[in-house]
């Protein structure tokens, strides 16, 4: 064996184990937080599921355990925080969305969408599947589209060309579709222009300036959108249309 060859297979034994180290270690961490949990010790869950975020990177099952922590302990703002997380992660998750919807009941604000009823049916179908099942979808009904085309343009036979035609054209729009429904949820991730209100209240200004003047107030666990950036202010949107400025101190990205 030749000095290249045992190098390589050394090294390749190494990340190997550092590798299985790494996800042993892991799995560690999370079955004492899940313990915690388990035992009432919602603070030291909290906690740790903290940590492993911060030291092994996101998941969407480390951010529902999170939210669930903080829901516990009566922390609404986090507790939505965390949930929105998970939802961008993993959005047709059907536990972490009802989590979610109890914990804005206990929120003050009460916000009516101002989006119409398409909008509404675009966010619903679009949050069915995560950017990668998309993806995927768009994929494979691409390449059956393809087939399609194939089975139109060589098929002898009329009925299979006009199978042909039609179901070409449907996979066509659902290529198209998955497409931008993978593209409009990998633009959230992304850009990431959601955020939480973490302060107990807050008044909203009409400038970016302590003596704009005063236009609403908001409480902890409202989600809003973050249209522009100035200093540490932050210019926000509600899901109602009405906007305004805040502190960026009292928010906290999703």
């Amino acid at each position: 064996m030749t000095l290249i060859k045992q190098t390589t297979l050394t090294l390749l034994a190494f990340l190997l184990t550092a590798v299985s180290l790494h996800a042993a270690d892991r799995d560690g961490e999370l079955r004492a937080a899940e313990k915690a949990y388990a035992d009432g010790n919602y603070p030291a869950a909290a906690e740790q599921y903290e940590a492993l975020i911060k030291n092994y990177g996101e998941s969407a099952e480390v951010y529902y355990n999170l939210g669930n922590a903080y829901y516990k302990l009566g922390r609404i703002a986090p507790a939505i925080l965390n949930y929105e997380r998970a939802l961008s992660m993993s959005p047709n998750d059907g536990d972490t969305r009802f989590n979610l919807e109890m914990a804005r009941l206990r929120t003050e604000d009460r916000i009516e969408p101002a989006d119409g009823f398409f909008g509404r049916s675009f966010a619903s179908v679009r949050n069915l599947l995560s950017v990668d099942a998309w993806a995927a979808t768009a994929l494979l009904c691409f390449v059956l589209f393809a087939g399609c085309l194939v089975l139109f343009f060589f098929s002898k036979w009329m009925r299979l060309r006009k199978t042909g035609f039609y179901l070409g054209l449907l996979l066509l729009f659902i290529t198209i579709m998955a497409n931008v429904f993978a593209w409009s949820e990998r633009q959230d991730l992304i850009v990431r222009n959601a955020a939480i209100v973490f302060a107990p209240t807050v008044t909203v200004k009409s400038s970016p300036d302590r003596s704009g003047t005063d236009l609403f107030i908001l409480h902890e666990g409202t989600k809003v959108t973050i249209k522009n950036t100035l200093g540490d202010w932050l210019e926000i949107r509600l899901g109602d249309g009405k906007e305004g400025w805040i502190p960026r101190k009292d928010l906290e990205r999703i």
